[in-house]
């Protein structure tokens, strides 16, 4: 069971820092010259990136959305993380789980409504870019903390016998 928690820690850890990285990086759209996050625009001019504001065409409330999606992942994920820590020592065994789960599905529904709302209103009309690597580890944050939801409620069962 220790061996199994260690696990079940070290997913969670593992999703708060996938998250941390997609929320503060700034590659979720890139070109060979433009870096573009949910915060600034970095474009590269004589070797040197220097950032500047978001360009007027994106929707301010869409991309509002997004960074407050992006950030209320974080902050659940970082509390579901103290709870899990916290509920080892303090529930009985039929509870145990329940809260870590809970906040850990929020943050995944919250990281999930940013990269999809990020994916449906942003860059639509741009061929010549690509998706970068904080976009990619959005979505591989949602997987990560979906799959760990699951384990939460999964064990909570388990316990609960």
């Amino acid at each position: 069971m220790l061996v199994l928690l260690a696990g079940i820690f070290l997913l969670h850890l593992t999703s708060i820092i996938l998250l941390l990285v997609a929320t503060i990086d700034n590659a979720w759209w890139m070109t060979k010259t433009v870096s573009t996050d949910v915060w600034a625009r970095w474009i590269l001019t004589n070797g040197t990136w220097s950032s500047n504001d978001l360009p007027g065409q994106y929707p301010q409330e869409y991309l509002q959305a997004v960074q407050a999606s992006s950030i209320l992942a974080c902050i659940f994920s970082s509390l579901g993380l103290f709870v899990f820590v916290g509920q080892l020592f303090t529930l009985s065994k039929g509870q145990r789980f329940t809260f870590s789960g809970i906040f850990q599905l929020l943050a995944c529904l919250c990281i999930m409504i940013a990269a999809s709302i990020y994916t449906d209103i942003f860059h639509k009309n741009e061929s010549d870019g690509w998706y970068g690597h904080s976009f990619i580890l959005a979505w591989i944050s949602f997987a990560f903390t979906f799959i760990s939801s699951i384990i939460y409620f999964v064990l909570r069962k388990k316990t609960a016998n």
